[in-house]
């Protein structure tokens, strides 16, 4: 998310979480909490052990099937003993291109993905995938969901960053689960490790279906709010997570699991170079950022990834001037393996 009206967005969303009961307090450009069940922990194989729904296989829109379609759950056609991806095979990237939806519960004012309940925000994801579908790869949806959030304010533990229960994350694994989709956990730390974050919710990133989403511009240096100033993080950050995540999806043998850099300026990542790409892993440098046309352009051209790396795009359905559609958004330079709607 670009830094544009954020201090006025923290006060916003400070509200939102109070109301709403996130664990922490005050926060920036995120979530709050929703009830719900706690999801089943991962097998000793690293499957979910929850069914995955996956319909009677008629009438599904190119988002949701293709040659690789693992089929009703239940089906005595797949291996047992190795998880798969929603839609289905081991291999997230570059086979599939994901299409998600961005933002938290608490209301619009956090990303479309927070207007009205999971399973209406699931709908509308699918129904964002569905024009992707004419591309060169098969859909695979997702939603993105703000589980850290940079705070205005300390907290009690002086972090400036606001969790969201577990309680709150699992209504949204239901729903994606529901309809095949990828979960997405970002984290916007405040002065708070990415890594430590990252371990908050282990439970559900040995989940084969629920990927991971770093935010630099709100990790905060000491002395440093969110809010105030765009914030970075160095490699040697990023690549103790990817480490740790990468270990999980070899102990668990998991399928490919995805893992997003968020991105719109060279600074918030000053040595990117010297980010690992690991095998197990889809990295992603998600380049953020709204405005006209031509500056989003030239922002993709200055940040886009290459191999092994995969690029990604956001697109912000209010804040940028005349927004790409979905078969202009495919003709970018190289087209995006991760297209995010905010």
């Amino acid at each position: 998310m670009s830094r544009r009206g954020a201090s006025a967005l923290l006060v916003i969303v400070s509200a939102v979480l109070l109301w709403t009961g996130c664990a922490d307090g005050s926060s920036a450009d995120g979530s709050a909490v929703a009830p719900g069940a706690a999801p089943p922990a991962a097998g000793a194989s690293g499957r979910s052990p929850a069914a995955r729904p996956a319909g009677d296989g008629s009438g599904r829109s190119r988002a949701t099937a293709h040659g690789d379609d693992p089929g009703p759950a239940g089906s005595t056609g797949q291996r047992t003993d190795m998880a798969q991806e929603p839609m289905g095979g081991r291999t997230l990237l570059p086979h599939y291109r994901i299409v998600a939806h961005y933002g938290s519960v608490g209301g619009g004012a956090l990303g479309v993905l927070g207007e009205g309940t999971p399973e209406q925000a699931a709908r509308r994801v699918l129904a964002a995938a569905a024009p992707f579908g004419a591309g060169d790869r098969p859909v695979q949806p997702a939603m993105e969901l703000i589980t850290t959030v940079a705070a205005a304010a300390p907290g009690a533990d002086g972090l400036y960053s606001s969790t969201l229960s577990d309680d709150a994350i699992t209504p949204y694994l239901t729903a994606a689960r529901a309809h095949r989709m990828l979960l997405i956990l970002d984290l916007q730390p405040g002065r708070a490790r990415f890594l430590d974050q990252a371990k908050r919710y282990e439970r559900f990133l040995r989940e084969p279906d629920v990927g991971l989403a770093l935010d630099p511009e709100w990790k905060m240096g000491p002395g440093q709010v969110p809010g105030q100033r765009i914030g970075s993080s160095d490699a040697a950050g990023i690549n103790e997570v990817s480490d740790w995540l990468a270990g999980i999806v070899r102990h668990d043998r998991l399928p490919q699991k995805l893992f997003a850099v968020h991105q719109f300026t060279q600074s918030m990542l000053p040595d990117r170079a010297n980010i690992v790409a690991r095998p197990e892993l889809a990295t992603i440098f998600h380049i953020d950022g709204f405005g006209a046309r031509p500056d989003k352009l030239e922002k993709y051209a200055l940040l886009r990834a290459a191999p092994p790396f995969f690029t990604g795009v956001k697109l912000f359905l209010t804040q940028d001037s005349n927004i790409f559609s979905p078969a202009e958004t495919l003709t970018f330079t190289p087209p995006p393996d991760l297209i995010t709607y905010q």
